[in-house]
Formats: C-alpha cells, sequence, structure tokens
C-alpha cells in the first residue's frame, strides 16, 4: 500500500466496492476483494489522518503571526 499514492489507493477503493456492489463475483474472489479493500481504506485512514496533522493555521496574536497546529474542535 505504502507505493500508492493516496489517489490511486481511492481509486481502487472504489472499484473494489463497484464489484462487491454488483454481487457478481464468488464467494471466495469477494472475500479477497473486502479484505483489500479493508487494507486500503486503513491506508486512506491513515493518509488523511498524517494530513491533518501536518496542518497549521496561521494565528495573530498580539500583533505578530504564529503557526498553531490546525484543530477542527475550534
Amino acid at each position: 500500500m505504502e507505493e500508492m499514492t493516496f489517489e490511486q489507493a481511492m481509486k481502487r477503493l472504489e472499484e473494489i466496492v463497484t464489484q462487491l456492489e454488483a454481487g457478481e463475483a464468488p464467494l471466495d474472489k469477494s472475500m479477497a476483494l473486502f479484505e483489500e479493500g479493508t487494507k486500503l481504506s486503513a491506508f486512506l485512514s491513515k493518509t488523511l489522518d498524517e494530513a491533518e496533522q501536518k496542518v497549521l493555521m496561521i494565528q495573530k496574536q498580539d500583533g505578530q503571526e504564529q503557526e498553531i497546529p490546525f484543530d477542527i474542535d475550534d
């Protein structure tokens, strides 16, 4: 998974979902697709979490600009 880009992983996950929703794959193939989809989902989630941690918000404080970690709860 690590060699895939976020976009490639998302595209592959969409393909898997489409195949599973069609319901035409045999059980063993469906299980393999489901497993791959689960791994892709974990990879995508981890990538998003890492990106979120890197996002910085510029806040003016006492006339000075400061970089502070982005907090979605604010």
